[in-house]
């Protein structure tokens, strides 16, 4: 008995999906897309994070306008944070990410130095506008916290997919390698992100 032709094109579609199933192809992909999407969250979180520094600069600027070094510190390192071409090949290329980190690190050191600062100036530290931007950068902090760890955890589940047998045989045949994350050095300056006191002393007012 012959087999028509369609019923043959659809039992090699379905003997190939149960092979691709089998040995582990469907899974590298749907761990492919949580790392896609976790690290575009935290594109986003660092997006507004850089978003709030023109406005923070301008209205420390408005009172401690000689603080000149800090405030061209926070300036540049936002400038630097700007200026990299993030592209979805970054996930696969350590030197992208590495510079990447070094920038957003920079910006942190930066932004952690501009709120020391600010606690010796007292009527900078009343302003209802310096409040809520320390406000929405506190929360902002505390946002990207939370992206990386989804963003470590979902590059560790596929890093150890990819290199597990015998699904790393797929992952060499179709082309899918680790993926770079967060280094050591960057997670402690993300664990000294800028801290926001609204309750902090008023000593060294000027």
């Amino acid at each position: 008995m012959r087999i028509p032709s369609f019923l043959r094109t659809l039992l090699v579609v379905v003997g190939l999906t149960s092979l691709l199933s089998g040995c582990g192809y469907n899974q590298i992909q749907a761990n492919d897309e949580a790392v896609k999407s976790s690290w575009a969250e935290v594109l986003n979180q660092y997006k507004r994070r850089a978003d709030l520094v023109p406005n923070l600069v301008n209205v420390v600027k408005g009172y401690a306008d000689h603080e000149k070094e800090v405030l061209t510190r926070v300036t540049e390192a936002r400038a630097s944070v700007g200026s990299l071409q993030v592209t979805p090949e970054t996930l696969n290329d350590p030197a992208a990410m590495e510079r990447f980190q070094q920038a957003q690190a920079s910006l942190t050191s930066a932004l952690s130095r501009l709120l020391v600062v600010s606690e010796n100036y007292p009527n900078l530290k009343a302003d209802a506008n310096f409040r809520d931007l320390q406000a929405q950068l506190e929360g902002t902090e505390n946002r990207i916290t939370v992206a990386r760890n989804r963003y470590i955890q979902t590059v560790q589940t596929y890093n150890v997919h990819v290199r597990s047998f015998p699904t790393n045989l797929t992952a060499k045949m179709f082309g899918y390698e680790v993926k770079p994350s967060f280094t050591v050095e960057n997670e402690k300056a993300i664990s000294d992100a800028p801290k926001v006191d609204f309750g902090g002393s008023n000593s060294g007012g000027k």
